[in-house]
Protein backbone atom coordinates (compact mmCIF):
# COMPACT_ATOMS: atom_id res chain seq x y z
CA UNK A 1 0.00 0.00 0.00
CA UNK A 2 1.11 3.69 -0.95
CA UNK A 3 1.40 6.24 1.75
CA UNK A 4 -0.76 9.36 0.69
CA UNK A 5 2.68 11.39 1.43
CA UNK A 6 4.30 9.02 -1.26
CA UNK A 7 1.43 8.98 -3.27
CA UNK A 8 1.34 12.88 -3.52
CA UNK A 9 5.57 12.99 -4.60
CA UNK A 10 4.28 10.13 -6.82
CA UNK A 11 1.69 12.03 -8.90
CA UNK A 12 2.83 15.70 -8.02
CA UNK A 13 7.01 15.35 -8.12
CA UNK A 14 9.27 16.57 -5.66
CA UNK A 15 8.31 20.35 -5.78
CA UNK A 16 4.69 20.17 -4.62
CA UNK A 17 5.72 17.82 -2.03
CA UNK A 18 8.11 20.47 -1.08
CA UNK A 19 5.50 22.58 -0.69
CA UNK A 20 6.52 24.74 -3.96
CA UNK A 21 4.15 25.25 -6.84
CA UNK A 22 4.69 26.20 -10.25
CA UNK A 23 3.26 27.69 -13.52
CA UNK A 24 1.24 30.38 -15.78
CA UNK A 25 -0.61 32.58 -12.93
CA UNK A 26 -3.91 34.02 -13.11
CA UNK A 27 -4.30 37.47 -11.46
CA UNK A 28 -6.92 37.52 -9.10
CA UNK A 29 -5.50 41.08 -7.38
CA UNK A 30 -3.17 42.82 -6.50
CA UNK A 31 -1.92 40.43 -3.91
CA UNK A 32 -3.64 37.31 -4.77
CA UNK A 33 -3.09 34.77 -8.11
CA UNK A 34 -3.58 31.77 -9.26
CA UNK A 35 -1.31 28.94 -10.13
CA UNK A 36 -2.44 25.51 -11.27
CA UNK A 37 -5.94 26.14 -9.39
CA UNK A 38 -4.84 26.67 -6.28
CA UNK A 39 -4.77 30.52 -5.17
CA UNK A 40 -2.04 32.02 -3.19
CA UNK A 41 -2.08 35.21 -1.36
CA UNK A 42 1.18 36.94 -1.67
CA UNK A 43 3.30 36.32 1.62
CA UNK A 44 3.50 39.29 3.50
CA UNK A 45 1.41 42.36 1.48
CA UNK A 46 -1.76 43.61 1.83
CA UNK A 47 -2.62 45.58 -1.56
CA UNK A 48 -5.84 47.37 -1.89
CA UNK A 49 -9.02 45.26 -3.04
CA UNK A 50 -10.28 45.51 -6.58
CA UNK A 51 -13.20 48.23 -6.05
CA UNK A 52 -11.13 49.85 -3.79
CA UNK A 53 -10.40 53.63 -4.81
CA UNK A 54 -7.79 56.27 -3.84
CA UNK A 55 -7.15 59.75 -4.51
CA UNK A 56 -4.29 61.14 -6.88
CA UNK A 57 -2.37 64.53 -5.28
CA UNK A 58 -4.75 66.31 -7.07
CA UNK A 59 -7.60 64.58 -5.56
CA UNK A 60 -8.68 63.06 -8.32
CA UNK A 61 -10.43 59.62 -7.30
CA UNK A 62 -8.91 56.24 -9.49
CA UNK A 63 -9.48 52.73 -8.84
CA UNK A 64 -6.04 51.97 -7.29
CA UNK A 65 -7.13 48.21 -6.49
CA UNK A 66 -7.63 47.93 -10.17
CA UNK A 67 -4.42 49.79 -11.32
CA UNK A 68 -2.55 46.86 -8.73
CA UNK A 69 -3.75 43.94 -10.06
CA UNK A 70 -3.08 45.16 -14.22
CA UNK A 71 0.54 46.19 -12.70
CA UNK A 72 0.84 42.79 -11.24
CA UNK A 73 -0.47 41.17 -14.43
CA UNK A 74 2.08 43.12 -16.50
CA UNK A 75 4.54 42.30 -14.53
CA UNK A 76 4.35 38.46 -14.59
CA UNK A 77 3.39 38.83 -18.27
CA UNK A 78 3.14 34.84 -19.75
CA UNK A 79 6.60 33.83 -17.47
CA UNK A 80 5.96 31.05 -15.09
CA UNK A 81 5.81 31.82 -11.52
CA UNK A 82 7.11 29.80 -8.54
CA UNK A 83 5.68 30.13 -4.98
CA UNK A 84 6.57 28.58 -2.06
CA UNK A 85 4.44 27.84 0.80
CA UNK A 86 4.77 30.23 3.49
CA UNK A 87 2.66 30.31 6.54
CA UNK A 88 -0.70 28.78 6.92
CA UNK A 89 -3.22 29.25 4.79
CA UNK A 90 -4.99 32.40 5.42
CA UNK A 91 -8.96 33.08 4.42
CA UNK A 92 -8.93 29.68 2.52
CA UNK A 93 -5.88 31.03 0.23
CA UNK A 94 -2.16 29.26 0.54
CA UNK A 95 -0.04 32.03 1.38
CA UNK A 96 3.42 32.07 -0.91
CA UNK A 97 6.56 33.58 -1.19
CA UNK A 98 5.93 33.73 -5.30
CA UNK A 99 8.49 34.61 -8.01
CA UNK A 100 8.78 35.39 -11.37
CA UNK A 101 12.13 35.42 -13.08
CA UNK A 102 13.67 35.17 -9.86
CA UNK A 103 12.25 38.26 -8.53
CA UNK A 104 9.92 38.41 -5.01
CA UNK A 105 6.49 39.66 -6.37
CA UNK A 106 5.44 40.96 -2.55
CA UNK A 107 8.86 43.20 -2.87
CA UNK A 108 7.95 44.17 -5.90
CA UNK A 109 4.22 45.51 -5.23
CA UNK A 110 5.58 47.11 -2.03
CA UNK A 111 8.40 49.19 -3.79
CA UNK A 112 6.36 50.21 -6.70
CA UNK A 113 4.05 51.63 -3.68
CA UNK A 114 0.90 49.07 -5.02
CA UNK A 115 0.58 47.08 -1.83
CA UNK A 116 1.45 47.65 1.85
CA UNK A 117 3.61 45.83 4.04
CA UNK A 118 1.82 43.08 6.35
CA UNK A 119 4.20 44.69 9.46
CA UNK A 120 1.91 41.69 11.46
CA UNK A 121 3.24 38.87 9.12
CA UNK A 122 7.38 39.97 8.75
CA UNK A 123 8.91 42.85 8.35
CA UNK A 124 10.69 41.80 4.95
CA UNK A 125 8.97 44.72 2.99
CA UNK A 126 8.96 47.85 5.35
CA UNK A 127 12.20 49.18 3.54
CA UNK A 128 10.33 48.73 -0.05
CA UNK A 129 7.36 50.52 1.47
CA UNK A 130 9.12 52.67 3.08
CA UNK A 131 11.03 53.69 -0.64
CA UNK A 132 7.50 53.68 -1.99
CA UNK A 133 6.45 55.84 0.00
CA UNK A 134 9.91 58.66 0.16
CA UNK A 135 9.22 58.42 -3.50
CA UNK A 136 5.76 58.75 -3.53
CA UNK A 137 5.08 55.94 -6.08
CA UNK A 138 1.91 54.09 -6.11
CA UNK A 139 -0.79 54.91 -3.66
CA UNK A 140 1.79 57.08 -1.90
CA UNK A 141 1.55 59.64 -4.28
CA UNK A 142 -1.73 60.92 -2.75
CA UNK A 143 -4.11 59.44 0.01
CA UNK A 144 -5.81 56.20 0.78
CA UNK A 145 -7.35 54.14 3.44
CA UNK A 146 -5.44 51.31 3.99
CA UNK A 147 -7.31 47.64 2.52
CA UNK A 148 -7.51 45.79 5.71
CA UNK A 149 -9.42 49.29 7.19
CA UNK A 150 -11.50 49.22 4.08
CA UNK A 151 -12.43 45.61 3.90
CA UNK A 152 -13.11 46.13 7.63
CA UNK A 153 -15.57 49.81 6.78
CA UNK A 154 -16.99 47.53 4.15
CA UNK A 155 -18.03 44.60 6.00
CA UNK A 156 -19.51 47.16 8.66
CA UNK A 157 -21.32 48.73 6.39
CA UNK A 158 -22.58 45.92 4.65
CA UNK A 159 -23.42 44.24 8.14
CA UNK A 160 -25.47 47.35 9.16
CA UNK A 161 -27.38 47.43 5.57
CA UNK A 162 -28.17 43.47 6.03
CA UNK A 163 -29.89 44.12 10.13
CA UNK A 164 -31.81 47.37 8.30
CA UNK A 165 -33.96 44.54 5.93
Amino acid sequence: MIRPTLALLLLCGPAAAAGTISGPATVIDGDTIEVQGTRIHLYGIDAPETAQSCETAKGLEYRCGREAAHALRARIGSAPVTCEKHGPVAGGRLVGLCQVHGEDLSAWMAAQGLALASRQVTTAYVAQEGHAWATRRGIWAGTFEKPADWRHDRRRVEASAGADE
